[in-house]
């Protein structure tokens, strides 16, 4: 079973030591290369993109260029985990990143293997991307669904009543799934990018692109039925979770929208 996974980043950071994972540097158009990374702006590529699409550039040149029989993202800091138990520092939890043999027993039974779904608990997908980021990309995305796919409508609702999806553009399949996937996705970005003025948006919040696929994952998921296997995702680095769910909760109750990643 040939599998690899591409870890986006976007500067030098320890790797897994796993055959399976290729360090993948996103946004490397107009920068310096680095060392024993893939650089994303060669073949077919939207490298220049970065700054919108974030680790979707990687999703991009993967689709393009990779032969695999299984193709996987992750990212630099944020990594598969099949451990019941999580160590607390970073080197320890390098220990327990999804290894081939795991990844092979899971794929052996399912196409696709998924984040466990992060729950918003006291707001639904949608509502929590309207309070925390412009909503128009979302509304418009839905538009361009309705005019295209409009055999996805029906899970794109879901996002009005459900607070779980799987999160972070993160997830290993079958490549031929993987062509039918980013075939649909980058078709409906690309529209997106035709209607939204994103001169209008901070460097942050043009960074849109990357956080509508995370919702439009599920949309295909659930549409076309994908058999799929959970397992937990480990954050390398710890994270300030007072800070966030203060921003979260400033965010549902007063409106103000983020400003930076958490």
């Amino acid at each position: 079973m040939n599998i690899i996974i591409f870890v986006a980043a976007h500067k030098k950071y320890q790797m897994p030591q796993d055959s399976i994972y290729t360090p993948l540097h996103v946004g490397a158009q107009g920068k310096e290369q680095i060392p024993g990374f893939t650089p994303d702006n060669t073949g077919d590529n939207i490298s220049s993109k970065n700054p919108y699409y974030c680790e979707l550039t990687g999703l991009y040149w993967a689709w393009k260029n990779s032969k695999a029989d299984y193709i996987g993202l992750c990212h630099y800091r944020r990594y598969f985990s099949a451990a019941k138990h999580i160590p607390k520092t970073e080197e320890e939890k390098f220990k327990v990143v999804l290894n081939s043999g795991q990844a092979e027993k899971l794929l052996s039974t399912a196409d696709v293997i998924l984040p466990k779904k992060r729950n918003y608990f006291i707001e639904t997908i949608y509502n929590h991307y309207k309070h925390t980021m412009y909503i128009e990309p979302l509304d418009i995305t839905e538009q361009i669904i309705k005019e295209k796919y409009p055999e996805y409508v029906y899970e794109f609702e879901q996002l009005k009543h459900t607070t779980k999806m799987h999160a972070f553009n993160m997830f290993i399949m079958k490549k031929e799934l993987l062509d039918r996937y980013c075939t649909w996705l980058f078709d409906i970005l690309g529209e997106v990018e035709k209607q939204v003025d994103t001169s209008q948006y901070s460097d942050f919040h043009k960074r849109f692109f990357g956080r509508i696929s995370e919702r439009l994952l599920d949309v295909w998921i659930k549409t076309n039925k994908i058999q799929y296997a959970e397992i937990p995702v480990i954050d390398m680095q710890n994270i300030n979770w007072a800070n966030k769910i203060k921003s979260f909760l400033v965010a549902k109750f007063t409106g103000k929208r983020y400003e930076k990643s958490f």
